[in-house]
C-alpha cells in the first residue's frame, strides 16, 4: 500500500497532522461563517481600481462599471512600428523648405536622434499639402483615403516621449514606463473595466506578419497584474486562433466534463496569488467558449463584397492589413475591450523607420495601411459604433527635421511628434498643440505619454488617479505619478 507523508508506518502514540490552510481553517471554524465573511469581503473588492480586485473564478473579466460615465466603451489603437514622420504627414513645415541643405539654425537647439551626426544638415519635405474638410486640417499626399476623415480625427502635434530607442520609446507608449515587466495599456483597460464579452478575449493583440514589434512581447503583457489581463496574440491569415476546433469525436459534453474535471482538479487548494495558474484556468473556460463565438467572429468571408473592397481586400498591397482592420471592427462589435494593431515588425524594411530615404519609406507603409484605416473609420462610422469606440493612430516617436548621415532619411525624435485620436468622447476636427518651425520641438499643449495615457482612460471612463494597484510596497499605475487629460481633445 503506497506509503504517503502525513501516514505513520508503524504504531503511533499521537495521530498525523495535516496541516490546513487557511480557507480550509476558516471552513472547519465557526460554522463556516469565517468563510462567508471572506467570501463577502472578496466580493467587495472588486472592481475598476479596487487594489487586489479580482472577480469571481467563474469570470474574472467579467465587465464592471468604470469611475464615471464612459464616452467610449472600447478601443481600437493603431500602432505604426518605427516612427511615423510628423513633418511629411500632418505637420506642414515651409521653413525646411527654405532650409533645405543647410545647418540647423542654433535657435532650435540640438536634434537629439539616436544615430545623428554633429551639425546635421535639414531635409525639406517633398510632399504636397492641402487642407481639408470643415476644420481645414493639414495632411499630405502619403495619406489620401484620411482626407475624407478630416473632420472626424483629433490631431496632437505635441507628443513627447522620453526615449529615442525603440524598444524603450514602444514599452513607455505601450505601458508607461520605459523598462519592460509592467503592465500595458490594454491590461489596465480590462483590470479596471473587464469586458463585454463571455465568449471572445477582453484583450486581443494583431501583429505584422513578418515579425513582432521590436519590443516584443512585453508591450501586451500583463507585468504584476492578474496574468489574465494580457493580451491574445491573433495570428494573421484565415486561422486567426489555433487549435479552435475539438479533436474529431470530442463532442461538447464530452468536452465540458473534461473541463470541469481539470478545473476541480485545479482548484484543490489553490494559491489565490498563483494568478498564473488562475488565468490558465479561465483560458481554459474562454477556450471552450470561443468554439461557438470565436469562428464567426474571424470568418471574414460573410462581410459583403462591399465592405471587402472598402478595406481593399481586393488589392494585394492592402489585402493584409485590411483584413486586420475588419477583424478589429468584428471584433469591436461584439464586445472586445482592447485591440492592439500593428503595422510595422520584423525587419527594418517592414517598418515606419525611415533613416535612408523617408519617401520610398513611407509611401510604402502608407500605401499598405492608408485605406484599410480609412475604411476603418467609415465602417464604425455608418454602423453606429465610432460614438463609442476609441481609435488611436500613432508611434512610439517621430521624425527628426534633419536628415541622417547625408542621405535623404531622418532619425528619431521624441521631442514633438504627431499622433490622432477619433471616436468615444473625441473633439473631431481639432488640432491641439503645436511644434516649432521645423517640427522637432513642441511649443505648445505638451502632450507627453503619461497625458496621452490619462486621456485614454479618462474617455473610457476611468480616472487614472483611480486605477491602481499595490505592488512591491507602492500604489503602482498606468500614468505613474504623471499624467494629464488632454481636455481640449474632449468633445
Amino acid at each position: 500500500m503506497p506509503h504517503h507523508a502525513n501516514e505513520c508506518p508503524g504504531p503511533c502514540a499521537t495521530p498525523p497532522l495535516n496541516p490546513l490552510n487557511r480557507r480550509d481553517w476558516l471552513r472547519r471554524t465557526g460554522n463556516g461563517f469565517g468563510l462567508l465573511a471572506l467570501a463577502s469581503l472578496l466580493e467587495k473588492g472588486a472592481g475598476a481600481g479596487a487594489r487586489a480586485g479580482e472577480v469571481a473564478a467563474a469570470n474574472p473579466l467579467a465587465a464592471r462599471p468604470g469611475h464615471f460615465p464612459a464616452k467610449a466603451k472600447r478601443c481600437i489603437f493603431l500602432f505604426m512600428t518605427g516612427g511615423p514622420s510628423q513633418m511629411d504627414l500632418f505637420d506642414p513645415k515651409p521653413l525646411l523648405a527654405r532650409l533645405d541643405g543647410q545647418p540647423l539654425p542654433p535657435s532650435f537647439g540640438k536634434a537629439n536622434g539616436q544615430f545623428l551626426e554633429s551639425d546635421p544638415l535639414c531635409l525639406a519635405s517633398h510632399r504636397k499639402w492641402g487642407r481639408y474638410g470643415e476644420s481645414g486640417m493639414d495632411m499630405s499626399d502619403l495619406v489620401p483615403h484620411m482626407h475624407r476623415h478630416a473632420d472626424d480625427i483629433a490631431l496632437i502635434r505635441s507628443c513627447v516621449a522620453d526615449s529615442v530607442v525603440h524598444a524603450p520609446a514602444l514599452y513607455q507608449m505601450m505601458t508607461g514606463r520605459v523598462l519592460m515587466g509592467f503592465p500595458s495599456l490594454g491590461s489596465w483597460l480590462t483590470y479596471g473595466l473587464g469586458s463585454e464579452s463571455d465568449d471572445l478575449p477582453a484583450y486581443v493583440v494583431m501583429t505584422q506578419p513578418e515579425g513582432t514589434p521590436e519590443g516584443g512581447a512585453p508591450c501586451w503583457g500583463s507585468g504584476f497584474l492578474p496574468a489574465h489581463h494580457q493580451g491574445t496574440l491573433l495570428r494573421s491569415g484565415p486561422a486567426p486562433i489555433v487549435n479552435l476546433a475539438p479533436a474529431s469525436g470530442f463532442d461538447p459534453g464530452r468536452q465540458r466534463r473534461v473541463l470541469d474535471l481539470l478545473r476541480d482538479m485545479n482548484e484543490r487548494d489553490l494559491d489565490p496569488a498563483d494568478t498564473e495558474l488562475s488565468a490558465r484556468i479561465a483560458s481554459y473556460e474562454l477556450a471552450f467558449r470561443m468554439q461557438t463565438a470565436a469562428p464567426d467572429a474571424v470568418d471574414l468571408s460573410t462581410e459583403t463584397a462591399e465592405t471587402r473592397s472598402l478595406y481593399g481586400l481586393d488589392d494585394d498591397r492592402t489585402a493584409e492589413f485590411g483584413s486586420r482592420c475588419l477583424l478589429a471592427r468584428r471584433l469591436v462589435e461584439r464586445g472586445v475591450r482592447f485591440v492592439q494593431l500593428y503595422s510595422g515588425g520584423g525587419p527594418v524594411a517592414m517598418q515606419w523607420d525611415a533613416h535612408d530615404d523617408i519617401n520610398a519609406n513611407h509611401e510604402k507603409m502608407c500605401g499598405l495601411t492608408d485605406r484599410p484605416v480609412s475604411a476603418l473609420l467609415t465602417d464604425l462610422k455608418r454602423r453606429g459604433l465610432l460614438d463609442e469606440t476609441l481609435v488611436i493612430w500613432g508611434g512610439e516617436f517621430g521624425r527628426t527635421p534633419v536628415r541622417q548621415g547625408g542621405g535623404r532619411g531622418r532619425d528619431h525624435n521624441a521631442t514633438g511628434f504627431t499622433m490622432w485620436m477619433a471616436g468615444g468622447g473625441v473633439k473631431g476636427g481639432t488640432i491641439v498643440g503645436e511644434t516649432d518651425e521645423v517640427g522637432m520641438n513642441q511649443i505648445a499643449d505638451r502632450a507627453h505619454v503619461n497625458d496621452l495615457h490619462a486621456t485614454i482612460l479618462h474617455l473610457m471612463g476611468i480616472d487614472h488617479l483611480k486605477l491602481t494597484h499595490l505592488h512591491g510596497g507602492r500604489d503602482e499605475r498606468l500614468t505613474d505619478v504623471g499624467g494629464r487629460v488632454i481636455t481640449k481633445l474632449l468633445a
